[in-house]
């Protein structure tokens, strides 16, 4: 029996469709990405501060594991979204992220409840990645099987900018929130508020969805009995559709997260932690690529209806195997100030004090040195010694060190750039996707079929991407650093790119799969019942 989208949906009917599909979508990735923005500060906050590097490790940890679990969450509400409906299934998956997040803001910090605090946080975290493994899938299939058949790539590509657009506004919240406070104030309290605001969105997105009509799609197959039983034994179970979620993942899914994340998440952990650049600049030069490239998902999905899914896609791929390094060593240039001329006569040296709130390691007040340095392209470096000290006794009980480089405009516009270019890579592979997975299954088991590939590639191949690169370079540089202590040869001549061994192979691997055994030509199942 084949069964057609329909195609007398009003225009204005179908925006509706799209624009409450695309609303909840964003407001998700923005409630699982915030963690992400923040987390330079969370590793202070949950974590012990005695190792700022595994705290910082750590964190990114935390924020993997709700990568990890995202295929889990794909199974059980794939199956739920194939058995009782796509819309009741991610009305759910709305809740349970948004409810988690404002939980996140709500746990006091590690100082206040020791280890609970890190349990807690990953426990909000899983939940996280459980609901955001049943939401792409839902939406993605719920906006396709509302579309016109020959505009599906167009139509999901909406769906597509939510990701992009949720870490644009959760870097753009963070500023705004930064810029309404005191440093001490942010530092201290005001990182919870991104994580709080998160409930007036999806209350809004709740009531927004809570009238939307369920699929035509799923509704027709219902009415005519075929609503599948047992989706996980008909996707996965039934040789010749297990072959097409296996296509599904190694040639195009795992390439795509993998370069997803690497050019959104790895980017802004490189900038911060590797090149040692300004905390707001670093946001704003991600938020400014990522808002210029957005609108490019849609025209990456127009295209792939007029012309290829899988060139596009693999082209993209391709485009990043090859630039990645150069990419990466052209921004570490531009911020290492060891190639660079001091302007030793403008140095300075400024001292204040903070009270330090809650106690911070038994402390009462922190002594702040900061080490003003200019050079002659423009670029500026704080050298920031923070000492925590007991006012009654003079004690110095802790000592954070951190460096802060804040490049000139010149520099900074052309790291927009490059970071720009990331962005194109990635509209390219996500932008046609959603459409292209859809296409691949039929109706009855769609939802769970797309779904399980999407998130293993993205969650646990591309989240993986930002923790795995960080300890290569990490790994690097320690390996450097007892080499030269021994006086050895370096092992590494550019250990600040060893983390992208991770994306350039795993890319590869999904470019030389999807150009050899996926076809051309776009597949019919999904107009099947069965």
């Amino acid at each position: 029996m084949a069964i057609h989208t329909s195609s007398e949906a009003s225009s204005k009917g179908l925006w509706k469709v799209i624009g409450a599909s695309s609303l909840g979508t964003l407001i998700e990735w923005y409630d699982f990405y915030i963690f992400g923005s923040l987390a330079v500060i969370i590793s202070t906050k949950f974590f012990p501060a005695d190792n700022p590097t595994a705290a910082f490790l750590s964190t990114l940890a935390t924020f993997a594991a709700g990568f990890v679990v995202r295929p889990f969450g794909a199974l059980f509400f794939g199956r739920l979204g194939d058995m009782i409906g796509r819309k009741y299934t991610f009305m759910v998956t709305l809740l349970i992220m948004g409810l988690s997040t404002v939980a996140i803001g709500l746990i006091p910090e590690y100082k206040t409840i020791g280890f609970l605090a890190p349990v807690l946080v990953l426990l909000l975290r899983l939940l996280q990645g459980l609901a955001l493994g049943g939401e792409y899938g839902g939406a993605a299939t719920y906006v396709a099987e509302h579309a016109e058949p020959h505009r599906k790539g167009e139509r999901t590509s909406w769906i597509q900018t939510t990701a992009s657009f949720g870490l644009f506004i959760s870097l753009a919240v963070i500023l705004l929130t930064r810029k309404s406070m005191s440093d001490e104030a942010f530092a201290n309290w005001g990182w919870r508020v991104p994580f709080l605001i998160s409930i007036f969105m999806v209350i809004i997105s709740y009531f927004i969805r809570r009238n939307m009509a369920e699929s035509p799609l799923f509704q027709q197959v219902k009415a005519a009995g075929k609503v599948s039983t047992n989706p996980l034994k008909e996707s996965f179970g039934h040789k010749f559709n297990f072959k097409f979620v296996l296509l599904a993942l190694f040639g195009a899914a795992m390439g795509q997260g993998v370069v997803f994340y690497t050019g959104q998440f790895y980017t802004l952990s490189y900038l911060q932690r590797v090149c040692n650049l300004d905390f707001d600049q670093t946001n704003y030069i991600l938020g400014i690529a990522i808002f210029l490239g957005t609108g490019l998902f849609i025209f990456f999905g127009w295209l792939s209806d007029k012309w290829s899914r899988k060139a596009i896609m693999l082209i993209g791929m391709l485009l990043a195997v090859l630039t990645y390094r150069p990419i990466y060593d052209k921004i570490y240039q531009l911020a290492d100030v060891t190639t660079k001329v001091e302007m030793t006569e403008d140095a300075k040296v400024t001292h204040h004090q903070e009270a330090v709130l809650h106690g911070d390691y038994g402390a009462d007040m922190a002594r702040v040195t900061t080490q003003h340095r200019f050079y002659t392209d423009g670029t500026m470096q704080d050298e920031i010694i923070r000492e925590y000290v007991v006012k009654k006794t003079g004690d110095v009980v802790h000592t954070d060190h951190t460096i802060a480089i804040k490049l000139s405009n010149t520099a900074m516009w052309i790291v927009v750039l490059l970071v720009f270019l990331q962005v194109v890579y990635v509209t390219m592979v996500y932008g046609p996707i959603a459409a292209f997975l859809v296409e691949l299954f039929p109706v009855k088991i769609r939802y769970t079929s797309m779904s399980l590939p999407y998130h293993i590639g993205n969650g646990i191949f591309g989240g993986l991407m930002p923790t795995v690169a960080t300890y290569l370079v990490a790994r690097a540089q320690t390996a450097n650093a007892s080499a030269e202590k021994a006086g050895e040869q370096l092992p590494f001549d550019k250990p600040y790119l060893e983390g992208l061994w991770y994306p350039i192979i795993i890319i590869g691997i999904s470019l030389i799969i999807g150009l050899v055994y996926i076809s051309n030509k776009k597949e019919k199942q999904q107009e099947d019942v069965h």
